[in-house]
């Protein structure tokens, strides 16, 4: 009788937790949306406005040049566009990340409407507080909340085609790049800080956007000096990883699907604590080698809380957001990532959320 009753007892747990499983992951269904950011295409919120509402993303990223069509104008026009844009996207949903790259030179997205010098430009003068403090009050004129700048990326090799041939480095100097970055970040508040590309890209010798970025016989250590120097003083906010291979640190994984760079050393070495934004997951580093799913579940597992999903490569697929949605939803449900993963996700970008 009392075996009867324990068996009983037992089925009703199994069935009460299996119960409660469920009704949390049906709750996780639209906050899951959060850990994406989104690009798109149009100068309006047409287009977007299902997959905010639907998928209930936690920010987007404008673009002024759209690589699938090889013209411009994707979202940014001119200020007055832009402004309208943006008061749109926070009607939809007000507590929304509205990102940009914005770091000065060769990427800048604002470069119809406004100038900003590279930082290598930067480096050289004694106005970086002045030309950062314009850039954040155009920013937040037009409605920004995040900068995906300063890149904290050493100039190690002068002829990387995406750091060191785009003048986007302060500098080779580590402790040059970090105090200049403090200055950055200082002029920019009130508006969010991304600092990029962790653990370092200055090193490398190809763009990952165009396939296998390895730096596992160029890399230094003095390229975490920014980040460890920046976290001593309370002013990292939230890191962009980059999409880099080291095989001396992880044989198999590039650095934005591997725990051992952001667990280990980002969160655990140098003890960042805020959030971790992968770089866009659609770029060929990761695509030539991987499914989406396996990004997808890789970067979160690995400590991403954030995806980039720029929609802005050889093809546009307005249903990504949705896709990509779908596979976090199902891999919570398959057991592949841990609801603690995405509520300590989830918690984190509240936190930065609560900060504009």
């Amino acid at each position: 009788m009392k075996a009867k009753f324990l068996i009983l007892g037992l089925l009703l747990i199994l069935c009460l937790g299996s119960f409660l499983f469920q009704k949390t992951i049906k709750e996780n269904d639209l906050q899951i949306g959060q850990m994406l950011i989104i690009g798109f295409r149009g100068t309006e919120i047409n287009e977007i406005k299902k997959a905010i509402k639907e998928v209930g993303v936690g920010g987007v990223v404008l673009f002024d040049y759209d690589v699938p069509s090889k013209t411009y104008g994707r979202n940014i026009l001119n200020k007055e566009q832009v402004k309208k844009l943006i008061s749109d996207l926070k009607k939809c949903s007000p507590n929304l990340f509205i990102g940009v790259d914005a770091e000065g030179g060769k990427v800048n997205r604002l470069q119809s409407f406004f100038e900003m010098p590279s930082h290598q430009d930067l480096a050289e003068t004694d106005n970086i507080e002045e030309k950062v403090s314009q850039l954040t009050s155009l920013l937040k004129e037009l409605g920004f909340n995040m900068n995906f700048a300063p890149v904290l990326d050493l100039n190690i090799n002068k002829e990387n085609p995406i750091i060191g041939k785009l003048g986007r480095s302060f500098s080779e100097n580590p402790f040059k790049v970090a105090a200049l970055a403090e200055r950055f970040i200082e002029s920019q508040k009130g508006i969010i800080s991304v600092v990029k590309h962790f653990p370092g890209h200055g090193s490398a010798v190809s763009d990952s956007h165009l396939g296998l970025a390895d730096v596992t016989n160029y890399y230094r250590e003095e390229e975490l000096i920014p980040y460890k120097y920046l976290q001593e003083k309370g002013l990292l906010r939230a890191v962009m990883t980059a999409h880099i291979v080291n095989r001396n640190i992880d044989s198999k994984f590039p650095s934005t699907m591997s725990s051992l760079f952001l667990e280990d050393i980002l969160r655990k070495q140098i003890g960042f604590q805020g959030i971790i934004i992968s770089d866009d997951i659609q770029m060929k580093a990761l695509t030539n080698f991987y499914t989406l799913e396996d990004i997808v579940v890789h970067s979160i597992n690995a400590g991403c809380d954030m995806l980039i999903l720029s929609n802005n490569v050889s093809e546009y697929d307005e249903h990504l957001p949705f896709k990509v949605r779908d596979i976090i939803l199902n891999a919570v449900k398959q057991g592949k990532i841990s609801e603690q993963r995405i509520e300590q996700a989830l918690e984190r970008i509240k936190e930065i959320k609560g900060l504009l």
